[in-house]
Order: C-alpha cells, then structure tokens, then sequence
C-alpha cells in the first residue's frame, strides 16, 4: 500500500470519526426539551428559540466565514473548532438562566459551522479526481451515524444520570476528537506529498485573494447548487422535525412506533450516502449532476408514493421512507461535499473550504425556517399540505441541479475544445 493510501485511509477514519461526534453535541437538545420544560418552566416558544440559536450561527457563519478553513488549513480549523464546541457545551447543564443557555447553543453552532466545510477540504486534499465520488460518499455516511448514535447516546445519559449531565461526556469525547484531528489529519502540503490523479495539483493560484460571499455566489453552478441544497435540506430537517407527529396524528400510531418509524429516513440517508458513489459511476458515468438531478427528483416521487400508502401499514410505510431518505441524502453529501470541492479548486482556486461552507450554509437555512414555515402550511392547508410543499421542492431542486449540469457541461466542452486548439 502506497504512503498516500495510508495516509488517505487515516484521514478519512479520523475525519468520519470527529465529525460524528459533532453530532453528540447537537442531538441532546432535542432529548431533553421536555426535562427543561418541566424543570425550568421554558414555553414550547422558548424552547424553539433553543433551535434557532443552534441552527441560525450554524448556517450563516459558514457562509461568511468558509472561507477561514483555506486561510488557516483545514487540521487547524477542524481541530479546533472541535475542542471550542466541546468546551462551549461543558457546562450546559449546570446553568438555569435562559439567556446563559442559548448563547451557549450560540456558540456550539458557531464552532461545529466550520467542521464540515474543514473536514471535506482535508479529506478531498488526499482524493484522487476519480475517487473523489466513492469516497465523499462513505464520507457522507458518518452525520446519519452519528445522528442515531448521538440521540441514543443521550436518552442512555438521561436515563441514567438526568438530563443536567447529558452534555458532559458527550462534550469531552468532542474535545478528545479535537486532538486528535489536530494530531492525525494531516494535509499533503504539509508532508511534502503530491497526491496522484489531481488536476489541482499544479492549478493551484497561490496569489489569490480571500473570495466574499459575492463573489462564491457569482462562481457558476454556486447559485443552482446552493439552491438544491436548500431544498434537500428543508425536506430532510421535515422528516426530522414532523414526520412523527404526522404519525401520531395523521395515521394513529403508537409512540413507540412513531419514534421507530422516525429512523427510517436516516436509514435510507446512511444506504443513500454509502451507495451514491456506486450509483454515479455504475448509471451515469460519474456525472454527479445529472445523476443527483435523477435522484431528486425520484424523491419527490417517492413522497407522492408515501402520500398514496400512507393507511398501509408499518411494513409499507418503512420501505417506502427508506426509499425517500435514499434518494434524498445521497445526493445531499455530493452537493455539499464532492462538488463544491471540485468547484473550489477549479480555475485554480484555492477555494474549497469557502464554497463547501457557502453551499451548506445556504442550504443549512433551510433547517431553521422549515420549523415554522411547515408550521403555518400545516395549520393552513393540513398535513397533507405539509407533504405537497416537500414534493414541490424536491422538483425544485432537480430543475436547479439539471440546470447546473448544463452549465457543467457546457464549460467542459469549452475547456476540452480550447485544449484542442492549444495542442
């Protein structure tokens, strides 16, 4: 095995690994609303401000702040905002006061926005141009993973020590995560190591000025793939957030069956993720594009056939939303890892960090208005509202993906004609 393989095995174990965690810190909240509900006396409005408080740094500070994980490198930024987020949550259970708690969750979401931008620009600097695909989608598995094992992780603290301490363990294993990545994520630059079947390897503009989020914006495909993000992301965090209740209410199901259906969409998410690598390269020649626009808009057919078997049963209803988190995750971690580093680095920026924290940051604000803009569709148009305004995004974001594609296209046929005419 060559050092490059090593080193890219290490990287991306370390890398998955850390990122997980990030999820630790994240999923509790949700465990322990009703503990702060009953203790505290926080209202249900209260309690949701807790969200935006995580959620809204979470979006924003990677779009404007992406651009750090190409200043400083992407082991220092990760690594440290790991140990930051960690140390931010320490103590999350020891305070009572409102105002302590939320800024808390302010800073949490303000670290963990420049993990994932850092972790994919340290795990691509290793990839190869045709490897890339495969291994972003592995990559792309360790959310989903780390969503289950967080949330579990946490009913397991607050069963057995109360919600106070179910911040503290999962707070240190972060900042443990932290030296680690700062020990063992190592970049190419900084071995002295030249990865092989990188076009970047000699594109790179040393000279190149930090980039705004104007100019992210302007790089073409950005806008489309920001745009198909956001819509991924809005019916991801609906699943999440709603799908549950729609349960309980809509199709009379137990709690315990509504919280065990609740995991079927990341249990298509973690196979969508894995697999997507194999989809791309087996059915669509490795266009990542072309085949993300066919899987989302195959899931917004997938939620139509929800809608249709809904009074099925539990063995249905399980297959067809593994079904919809497939073909909606996967191309969510190639659009917001894959590409947007292959976007960075084209023309020879040295831009990844920034437009993989641009993309997700756009996309992520979906996560934070989807709570009450689903909300007040509900309310409005009933449950089955909900559902057409998910299969009208997910339309949305296949007509904005294919029309990425083109551009991808056109630009490649541009670039293969001016070789051309060079030699």
């Amino acid at each position: 095995m060559s050092f490059v393989s090593q080193r890219l095995i290490i990287v991306f174990i370390t890398g998955w690994l850390a990122y997980a965690t990030t999820y630790f810190l994240r999923k509790p909240l949700g465990v322990i609303k009703s503990d702060m509900e009953n203790e505290l006396g926080f209202t249900k409005s209260e309690l949701g401000i807790f969200d935006t408080a995580l959620l809204l740094p979470y979006a924003l500070v990677q779009m404007f702040l992406g651009p750090l994980g190409d200043k400083f490198g992407a082991r220092r930024t990760f690594g440290y905002c790991l140990i930051a987020s960690g140390i931010s949550m320490f103590s999350f259970g020891s305070w009572n006061n409102f105002g302590v708690l939320a800024f808390l969750l302010f800073l949490n979401g303000s670290f963990q926005s420049l993990c994932w931008p850092s972790a994919n620009k340290g795990l691509g600097a290793w990839v190869s141009d045709s490897q890339r695909n495969t291994v972003f989608g592995y990559f792309g598995t360790c959310p989903f993973v780390g969503g289950i094992i967080g949330t579990a992780f946490a009913v397991h603290l607050q069963k057995t020590y109360g919600w106070r301490y179910v911040h503290n363990m999962p707070a240190l294993i972060c900042i443990i995560s932290g030296v680690l990545v700062l020990t063992l994520f190592k970049q190419p630059k900084e071995l002295g190591v030249e990865v092989p079947g990188k076009e970047s390897n000699h594109a790179i503009n040393k000279e190149q000025k930090t980039l705004s989020w104007r100019d992210l914006w302007k790089i073409p495909m950005v806008a489309e793939v920001a745009v198909t993000v956001f819509c991924l992301k809005v019916v991801r965090y609906c699943m999440y957030m709603w799908l549950p209740m729609y349960l309980l209410q809509q199709l009379n199901y137990s709690k315990t069956n509504a919280g065990m259906f609740s995991t079927m969409f990341e249990i298509g998410g973690i196979l969508g993720s894995a697999s997507i690598g194999y989809v791309l390269k087996r059915f669509f020649n490795d266009k990542c594009l072309l085949g993300s626009t066919v899987q989302t808009f195959l899931s917004a057919i997938g939620l139509i056939l929800f809608m249709a078997t809904a009074n099925m049963g539990l063995v249905v209803n399980s297959v067809v939303m593994i079904l919809v988190g497939f073909l909606n995750c996967g191309p969510d971690i190639i659009l917001c890892g894959s590409f947007p580093t292959e976007l960075g680095e084209m023309d020879g920026r040295n831009a990844a960090s920034a437009v993989i924290g641009f993309v997700n940051g756009f996309g992520s604000i979906g996560t934070f208005i989807e709570g009450p803009l689903i909300g007040w569709i509900s309310d409005q148009y009933g449950w089955s509202g909900m559902f057409y305004s998910m299969i009208l995004l997910s339309f949305l974001g296949a007509v904005t993906c294919y029309r990425a594609h083109r551009i991808y296209e056109i630009k490649k046929k541009h670039l293969t004609l001016g070789n051309i005419i060079v030699n």
